[in-house]
């Protein structure tokens, strides 16, 4: 190869120069001063190399490197700047000649500084080229040819299409020999990628330059084939609209014509009448959009039909809308069945599909579920479970046990969708494989030409089409739980459901079930009854528009029992049942509706209504009531703020102190929730409201201009006796609530015989304690039993007197095991009574209580006023578990009791569902038998048992 030094130009992307090409660039002015002493010193035009700037592979921080190959090309032209315009560039124009290689380049960096000064380099050129086989001629001139036609046809000037004419008829008549030059020539006018330039300018051999050439000829060939066939059909798709419309609004100013002339002659003859359009009237031509025209109807059945094209295909949705539109299209629009199957259709067009495309066009191969756009990038993001306790954390206090359960499910959720991913990406990169491994087969069979390419890229077309269902089918997402949240009123259990939907990012969607009696209600209504409709849970899944979303159904234990309208309760079932949901059946719809993906919760104030086939399809978690420690961390962190806001007062108007807090839960609410402290502290907060609406009035209007422009909007004048105060003590509550509701008479106890405290829960689901009175008197050895009491009680009451009787002799209340305690020494009865007569009690709970009472008034010993106790009794003796003991704990430590009697079977209630903190406070004392509980209620050694006598079962 012959060797020599030229100076380098460095072309910018996307700037390639070609032998036998030429054009005109603007350089710098640097580089411009160069070329015109070049120019100067030279006797002829001078030649220089001009290389690509391989900016491909630059970083931002490096100088581009040069590409290898370049081209030596003439400097025909150099035009400088105009004087009046100096910072214009200079303009060179190129002629290219030959190719040309740098060598060298290894021992000699060039920077972007150098190439300003285009320095000298060692350039080598290539040897003589042979001249290429006929059969690479052959194929380079047909794909050639196949390239010039297609861009003729596309041409728009006479002049480029005469061009490309006279190209093509020069390369029939070309030799082989010239065949390598006409590649370069085609190559560079025709407006190619920049990539195949490159390849074609570092390809110095010519055989395999022509090849080169074929391809990137057959290839720029489909793609204009294609794509005009596309510009086709969306030409012609747009001249139609076009049309359309055109005709359309023809046909509506007619109709506004023909309105306007019938409303003058109306008003000619008679007077108006009310329905006449105001816009109208005010003759400015417009229509209102309550109008009936006939636009509006075709746009409401076309995209009512292009809902259904997007469900998918094959589906039983889909099928029954096909069958439906057709049904609608052979009815009369007049007719009233017309209206029953468009009503049906926009109905089930409405319910969101797991696997319709949504609005998008059926025709996308690429289309997907709009569920799946939306919840996926949350789910990547590695901080998605953190937001979710920072959520649920952010809205709720305590709670531990359910945010737990909660976070759970998002895991798996997360976990779920991110393997499905995962499967999905696996799939599609070996189906990519399978295609380029027949990309390759076809490239190797060159026999074929040109029907080689269309083939494959025909094939290619049709996998990528088939890859894209593949990979959204293959995204299956967990099956969603069946919550069932119980508790008291004013738990916060409607609220965890929104709680849930936004750490979720789903939409939300309430359904209240009190009072519902209709089976049809969640079923829908059959089509053949007269305005019929879909059920509950179908509308629920229209306003949320997702397949997925979050479904509470609130107050599940006040629905509705059998009747002649059917069981509302049993249609649950199957909406509420994991393994049956999937093909959730709507009278209405009558298509199988998936609802696996939704996430119901459901809310409930007992059990004891809601029947037992649909309890064991929830996931049962109890929300008891809270403590008077988290009632004032509620207070503080949610209730005033939002009674602050909801009354327009902010965090520097009004400061409630620690004690009068805890004096508003303690003396003016008794509940297991926040609901009634929420309306104590709105009491509290409009009395200052008041005050401070008062001060402001009271205040000069300049002083009253400033205090409204401050930024605290707070000034507390404490020097002044009008002034305003925003502190609430707690000496102040009297005079703001009025007197307290409870006056804390359980915390001033008396340790009195035969009085003890039993642990109970009230109707609303609070826990408290109650007193158990007994006392004696004159009598015949009777039990007489008072206060509302129910046939499992008095049970109790009347089994812990056997028990004690049984026991009298060794609790030394007699002398002899044959005396009965109530006739010796003198005939006595005894009357047990439990306070709060008006309300209902019942439950075998109150046995261990009774037995201590007992006890205690027959043998003189008293019971600790700090002790309260819980515990079914038997006739041998033992204590057997109760239910309800996180809420009778709650209740002692409100009531301030420090020392809890409970069964040992309800051990693990106690330390899996008692706080921590109530737990270190109290003292828990559990028991197995009556003799146990009475030591741990009086006192070990305060009985004084006999223990040296033997019990004689039974006598011969």
């Amino acid at each position: 190869m012959a060797t020599s030094k030229l100076p380098i130009l460095g072309l910018p992307h996307p700037l390639i120069l070609l032998p036998a090409s030429r054009f005109t660039m603007p350089v710098s002015k640097e580089i411009g001063e160069t070329l015109l002493s070049l120019i100067e010193e030279s006797d002829a035009l001078p030649i220089i190399a001009a290389i690509p700037i391989n900016s491909s592979s630059t970083s931002p921080n490096t100088d581009p490197p040069l590409a290898e190959w370049g081209t030596a090309a003439r400097v025909l032209r150099l035009v400088k700047p105009p004087a009046r315009n100096p910072r214009q560039p200079y303009l060179v124009s190129l002629h290219g000649l030959t190719r040309v290689r740098l060598i060298n380049m290894s021992q000699k960096k060039l920077t972007g500084d150098d190439l300003l000064r285009m320095p000298t380099h060692d350039i080598e050129y290539p040897p003589t080229e042979k001249v290429p086989t006929p059969e690479a001629v052959e194929k380079f001139k047909q794909s050639a040819l196949r390239l010039l036609d297609r861009l003729a046809k596309d041409s728009v000037q006479q002049s480029r299409k005469e061009g490309y004419n006279k190209i093509a008829s020069m390369l029939d008549d070309i030799a082989d020999a010239k065949t390598p030059w006409m590649a370069d020539v085609l190559i560079g006018s025709v407006n190619g990628e920049y990539s195949d330039k490159l390849a074609i300018l570092g390809t110095p051999d010519a055989e395999a330059r022509l090849t080169l050439a074929t391809e990137i000829f057959l290839k720029q060939a489909s793609i204009s084939e294609v794509s005009k066939k596309i510009a086709t059909a969306v030409d012609e798709s747009l001249s139609k609209q076009q049309k359309e419309f055109f005709l359309r609004q023809q046909l509506a100013a007619i109709q506004r014509e023909l309105h306007v002339l019938q409303r003058s002659n109306g008003t000619s003859t008679g007077p108006t009448t009310p329905n006449t359009p105001a816009s109208n009237e005010a003759g400015t031509g417009g229509s209102s959009e309550l109008d009936d025209d006939e636009q509006h109807e075709a746009d409401d059945m076309a995209d009512l039909k292009r809902k259904i094209e997007a469900m998918e295909p094959g589906s039983e949705e889909r099928k029954m809308g096909v069958r439906e539109w057709r049904r609608l299209k052979r009815i009369p629009a007049g007719s009233v069945e017309n209206g029953v199957i468009r009503s049906y259709l926009e109905w089930l067009t409405s319910v969101p599909w797991p696997n319709s495309s949504g609005n998008t066009s059926s025709n996308d191969p690429n289309a997907s579920t709009s569920s799946e756009l939306q919840v996926q990038p949350q789910l990547k993001d590695k901080s998605f479970l953190n937001a979710a306790r920072t959520q649920l954390d952010a809205d709720h206090f305590g709670l531990e046990k359910i945010k737990k359960r909660l976070i759970e499910y998002l895991a798996v959720v997360r976990l779920k969708e991110l393997n499905a991913e995962k499967e999905a990406a696996d799939e599609q990169k070996i189906v990519q494989a399978a295609i380029l491994q027949e990309e390759a087969k076809a490239k190797a069979e060159t026999s074929k030409d040109v029907v080689v390419f269309d083939k494959d890229l025909a094939q290619k077309q049709e996998k990528s089409a088939v890859v894209a269902p593949k990979f959204r089918g293959s995204k299956k997402s967990v099956k969603g739980p069946i919550l069932l949240f119980v508790g008291p009123p004013g738990t916060g259990k409607t609220s965890l459901g929104q709680s849930v939907a936004k750490a979720l990012n789903r939409p939300f969607q309430r359904i209240s079930l009190g009072g519902v009696r209709d089976e049809a209600e969640i079923r829908g209504h059959r089509r053949t009854y007269v305005a019929s409709g879909p059920g509950l849970i179908v509308q629920a899944l229209r306003k949320a528009g997702r397949s997925d979303p979050v479904i509470l159904l609130d107050e599940i234990d006040k629905i509705g029992q059998s009747n002649f309208h059917g069981d509302p309760g049993a249609a649950l079932l199957e909406v509420l049942d994991p393994e049956q949901n999937h093909t959730f059946n709507d009278h209405y719809i009558n298509v199988p509706i998936d609802l696996s993906q939704v996430l119901f919760i459901c809310t409930a104030n007992s059990l004891e209504t809601i029947s037992a086939p649909l309890l064991d399809r929830c996931e049962v978690i109890q929300l008891s009531g809270y403590t008077y420690d988290e009632k004032i961390h509620i207070a503080r962190r949610f209730l005033l703020p939002k009674q602050l806001t909801a009354n327009g007062l902010d965090a520097s108007h009004i400061t409630i102190t620690e004690p009068a807090l805890l004096h508003i839960a303690t003396r003016y609410t008794r509940e297991a929730g926040v609901r009634s402290l929420e309306r104590a502290i709105g009491s509290v907060v409009r009395y200052k409201a008041v005050e401070w609406a008062e001060y402001l009035d009271s205040l000069p209007q300049k002083e009253d201009e400033t205090q409204l422009a401050s930024a605290d909007g707070a000034v507390v004048v404490a020097s002044s006796t009008k002034g305003y105060d925003k502190v609430v003590e707690e000496h102040q509550l009297e005079k703001i609530l009025g007197i307290a509701r409870w006056d804390g008479e359980e915390r001033e106890r008396e340790e009195r015989r035969g009085i003890v405290y039993g642990l109970v829960v009230m109707g609303q689901g609070e826990g408290g304690i109650l007193p158990v009175e007994t006392i004696s008197l004159p009598g015949t050895g009777r039990l007489k039993l008072t206060g509302s009491l129910g046939d499992v009680i008095k049970e109790s009451g009347e089994l812990a007197l056997s028990w004690v009787k049984t026991y009298s002799y060794d609790l030394r209340i007699t002398n002899s095991r044959s005396e009965d305690p109530l006739k010796v020494p003198e005939p006595i009865d005894i009357h047990l009574h439990l306070p709060a007569g008006a309300t209902k009690k019942d439950g075998p709970s109150a046995g261990v209580a009774m037995t201590c009472a007992f006890v205690s008034l027959l043998t003189g010993a008293c019971v600790p006023t700090n002790v309260a106790m819980t515990g079914e009794i038997t006739l041998r003796g033992r204590v057997t578990p109760v239910g309800g003991i996180k809420e009778k704990v709650l209740g002692a430590h409100r009531a301030q009791i420090t020392k809890v009697i409970l069964p040992w079977a309800n051990r693990k209630d106690v330390e899996h569902d008692v706080a921590l903190e109530i737990r270190n406070e109290m003292e828990f004392v559990f028991v197995r038998t009556v003799r146990e509980a009475l030591e741990a209620a009086f006192g070990k050694g305060v009985l004084g048992w006999r223990r040296d006598t033997v019990l004689l079962e039974s006598r011969l």
